[in-house]
């Protein structure tokens, strides 16, 4: 099967019909019909049949699909790569950043940076552990912020300073609260949990407390809705510093954890795209950021 084949069969595929395949590849429908019988011709064997009026796959077209959807993938990944990289320049910088990061600490050092850096441009996106290699990969983030890297032989990491977790708490289940707070606080009252969040999640259960987990009463996927659940008086959160700094004010405040809890924060990016030197300084304003949030 040539390219334009496949195109046209996963289009098919997923449309269950032509008209829909003609509509989501901006072709016409004679056009489809054509590429989709020139296809069955070349490999031997029907990819469709109309059954009472509708278009069927056929049992071969469902193995053939299962190739062809991540062939697919990585056409449209190349795709993205290319449409990226077009649109990229000297003086244009995309990061991909954790949600928790994405807070404050970024935001300081892009204001910190543009200071000095005025004509660069940037283009901010948050990102989950998961998805930063192929952030990276696509060239749809230049580099990646977060707490821990994933093992990969493509990717590099840069150092930029460190965190720690605390307990975010309103200030009226705490008035008087002592520099550092013990997990036993949190026997009083419901706990927020993060899921599962690589490097953090591991301090939490492993180093702190191995029940905290079985013992949370609500679980959420990031740190800004654990900080709202604590200010509605939902329970109280073991969160990142740079989410507690950025969430308290009147009604909201945080302590370190009396049992130490440290963690890194990486600047990553494709180990074939060595950092240039605008992002060096953009990193060096990123370590400036952070440390100037503890003062």
């Amino acid at each position: 099967m040539k390219l334009r084949h496949i195109e046209v069969f996963h289009a098919v595929y997923q449309t269950g019909s032509v008209s829909g395949a003609a509509r989501a590849l901006h072709v016409s429908q004679p056009s489809v019909s054509k590429v989709l019988r020139h296809a069955e011709a070349q490999i031997g064997f029907m990819l469709f049949r109309v059954v009472k009026g509708r278009l069927v796959a056929t049992e071969e077209a469902h193995v053939l699909f299962h190739e062809v959807r991540d062939l697919q993938g990585r056409i449209e990944s190349l795709q993205e790569t290319t449409k990226n990289l077009r649109r990229g320049g000297g003086g244009h910088m995309r990061l991909g950043v954790l949600p928790s990061l994405g807070l404050q600490v970024i935001p300081r050092a892009v204001a910190r940076f543009r200071k000095s850096h005025p004509d660069v441009s940037f283009e901010i996106k948050t990102i989950h552990k998961e998805d930063m290699l192929r952030s990276l990969y696509e060239r749809s983030s230049d580099i990646a912020v977060a707490y821990d890297s994933p093992r990969h032989p493509r990717l590099s990491e840069v150092s930029i300073g460190s965190g720690e977790l605390v307990l975010l708490f309103r200030k009226q289940d705490f008035p008087n609260p002592p520099p550092r707070l013990s997990v036993d606080a949190l026997d009083r009252f419901d706990l927020v949990k993060l899921a599962a969040t690589g490097s953090i999640d591991t301090l939490l259960t492993s180093e702190i407390d191995p029940t905290l987990a079985s013992r949370a009463g609500i679980s959420v996927e990031t740190y800004y809705v654990a900080a709202a659940l604590v200010r509605e008086g939902a329970g109280i959160a073991v969160v990142d510093e740079f989410t507690a700094r950025a969430m308290v004010g009147e009604d909201l405040d945080f302590r370190p954890l009396a049992r130490g809890s440290k963690f890194d924060v990486y600047c990553v990016h494709l180990e074939d795209r060595p950092l240039s030197r605008m992002t060096q300084d953009f990193i060096a304003a990123m370590q400036e950021a952070m440390a100037s949030g503890r003062a």
